[in-house]
């Protein structure tokens, strides 16, 4: 007689109790307008499950920097949610033309 396991990813894809809830756009755009005010913020919702986001942020905050920087001033001010529930980031970003 056979015996089969439960998986460890089986089991996760089945016991979804322990993942965090995904990020509201409402929540992200909250979240970044408080870290950079007076910018223009844009928030594509990439898949539909408010869990892979795309972020448009054009910020005075980030003139004279180079786009490393900018992203990791992003990264910074959502460092507890990244990887949790804000599950996937893709960021484009810009100072404002002058």
């Amino acid at each position: 007689m056979a015996v089969f396991k439960e998986s460890r990813s089986h089991r996760s894809l089945k016991d979804r109790s322990s993942c965090p809830v995904p990020m509201s756009h409402a929540a992200l755009e909250a979240r970044l307008v408080a870290a950079f005010p007076d910018s223009e913020i844009v928030l594509t919702d990439l898949v539909g499950d408010n869990d892979h986001w795309k972020a448009r942020i054009v910020s005075p905050a980030f003139k004279g920097l180079p786009r490393v920087r900018q992203h990791q001033l992003v990264n910074r001010a959502l460092a507890d949610v990244l990887g949790g529930t804000l599950h996937a980031l893709a960021l484009e970003t810009a100072a404002p033309a002058e």
